[in-house]
């Protein structure tokens, strides 16, 4: 990084804290050669921004406190390490003193005792009396046991994940399978869409047909004067009712024509003939109120 963009960076913070800025980042600067020549390596080269120095600061200052830590511990282990050296050479001169020296004590018992020491330090015990012993039994009874607990809730949490993780990957079979069949079944349907479209276009074309066709027969009915009340069913029942009145007029025609036979008597004819007139005419009045009543009937139904 060059001086320049040192500079730069120091400005970015205001007039005011321009000192304060360099201050900061010649420490950073410090700290970085520091670990990198503890480590065998340069710095790398980077852009010294705000936001990066702030960042490294909290760092280097985080990292100067925890190396100041681990100084003073290190130096208070060294010093009790010290003092359980020295409080270990006051043992062994007692201990020579009373004739207990290990090079003295057959090997069964010094193997005894680096048991027991191994054992206590197993336990984390300062000494080795059974009380201590006992305590750190019970307290390993009690860490067992809840080591038991936890491993049965976590067994049982295990078989419920694996109920859940072997459903899982039936149903992603299911899933896989289906997606699959969708699939072979993309190709069909499109042809079957494709066909539908065709047909539904053919179809579209012949009801544009249709409707102008019924347009067109609609103003052919118009021009020709047709209404509602001239229907088929109208035209058959008209049709039956003048079969209706034939049948009932053709006995009166056939006796009229044989009337036609008679001697010439000019005044029983005159009476015969009149006679049949009226019946004539009050069929044609029947015929005529019955086609009426007819077409009434049927203009009610429209209205």
């Amino acid at each position: 990084m060059s001086d320049s963009s040192v500079s730069e960076a120091a400005k970015s913070s205001g007039g005011g804290g321009v000192g304060s800025e360099a201050s900061r980042i010649g420490e950073v600067k410090q700290w970085l050669a520091h670990e990198f020549g503890q480590a065998g390596k340069e710095v790398p080269q980077f852009e010294y921004t705000p936001r990066s120095v702030a960042y490294l600061h909290k760092l280097a200052t985080l990292s100067q406190a925890k190396t100041q830590a681990s100084k003073i511990l290190a130096s208070d282990f060294r010093l009790k390490a010290s003092e359980y050296r020295s409080q270990a050479a006051r043992i062994r001169e007692i201990l020579e003193h009373v004739g207990l020296a290990q090079e003295g004590l057959p090997s069964n018992v010094v193997g005894s005792v680096q048991v027991l020491a191994n054992v206590a330090n197993l336990l984390n015990i300062r000494d080795t009396e059974l009380s201590s012993f006992l305590v750190a039994m019970g307290d390993i009874s009690l860490r067992k046991t809840g080591v038991e607990e936890k491993r049965a809730k976590v067994e049982k949490e295990s078989k419920v994940l694996l109920d859940y993780t072997r459903k899982a990957i039936a149903r992603l079979t299911y899933l896989k399978r289906t997606l699959a069949q969708l699939e072979d079944d993309v190709a069909p349907c499109e042809a079957q869409m494709d066909n539908w479209k065709t047909n539904l276009a053919v179809m579209a074309a012949k009801e544009r047909q249709y409707l102008q066709q019924c347009a067109n027969y609609k103003a052919m009915l118009n021009r020709g004067g047709y209404t509602p009340e001239i229907s088929h069913g109208v035209l058959v029942e008209m049709a039956e009712h003048r079969k209706d009145l034939e049948r009932k007029t053709k006995p009166i025609l056939d006796t009229l024509r044989s009337y036609q036979d008679l001697p010439p008597d000019k005044a029983l004819a005159a009476l015969a003939i009149e006679d049949k007139k009226m019946q004539y005419a009050a069929a044609e009045k029947y015929l005529e109120d019955v086609l009426q009543s007819a077409l009434d009937t049927t203009s009610d139904k429209y209205l």
